[in-house]
């Protein structure tokens, strides 16, 4: 397995996500390529990688980052990209916070070098998930998990082909009161999504780890 964490990540969608063959996609359109990379964002490396490519792709691509409070997406493409992008901000910060108390610890021995400075301290980023219709009992919401007023949020989604799930998150995280910072995807299919979802965006960077012909081109040179 390549050690840099994006390819891997992309041999990975390439080997257990994409197909070859005629399929029909959810919008009703033929395809000669189906993408499910919930088979990927669900094996445990695969959850793992995708969660740090788009923790970075947060931190180094969305303006104003270190405001960002939370990632959320509709159910359930989103699901395991939440989570992982999570778990991801609280390695980071837990590391961060480790090369600090080991630079303190060593500030006095002459035979240990003085640790890099780590940089500013990461901020947690929590997880919200947005249900296709609200439930019909209990609290009746239609987001669960972090839910704040004001609050700066990323909407992701694993596949983007027409937009319409991505739209529906980013809808639905604006009417909770949140702010919509940036829109993240792990494959765009490149089909007309793209520009729906930026219309939605109302200037929101809409950003993607990879395109439908980065996972093709992998899948056959890895076969």
């Amino acid at each position: 397995m390549p050690t840099d964490t994006r390819s891997a990540l992309l041999d990975l969608i390439a080997t257990h996500s994409f197909k070859l063959g005629d399929f029909t996609l959810a919008s009703g359109a033929k395809s000669d390529y189906y993408i499910d990379c919930r088979v990927t964002t669900l094996h445990a490396e695969g959850g793992r990688l995708s969660g740090l490519v788009l923790y970075e792709m947060i931190r180094e691509q969305i303006p104003n980052a270190d405001a960002i409070e939370a990632v959320g997406g509709l159910t359930m493409g989103a699901d395991p990209l939440v989570s992982n992008i999570a778990s991801a901000s609280a390695w980071a910060l837990a590391d961060h916070r480790e090369i600090l108390e080991l630079s303190l610890a060593m500030a006095d021995d002459p035979d240990f070098p003085s640790e890099e400075d780590p940089g500013p301290e990461p901020t947690l980023i929590h997880g919200f998930l947005v249900r296709k219709s609200e439930k019909a009992h209990g609290t009746g919401r239609k987001i669960e998990g972090f839910l704040k007023p004001g609050a700066h949020v990323v909407i992701v989604d694993d596949v983007c082909t027409t937009g319409g799930s991505t739209i529906t998150a980013i809808e639905a995280a604006r009417e909770a009161g949140m702010i919509v910072a940036g829109i993240l995807c792990l494959v765009d299919r490149e089909q007309g999504g793209r520009a729906k979802i930026e219309a939605a965006a109302q200037g929101a960077p809409f950003l993607a780890a990879f395109t439908a012909q980065d996972v093709r081109k992998a899948h056959i040179a890895l076969r």
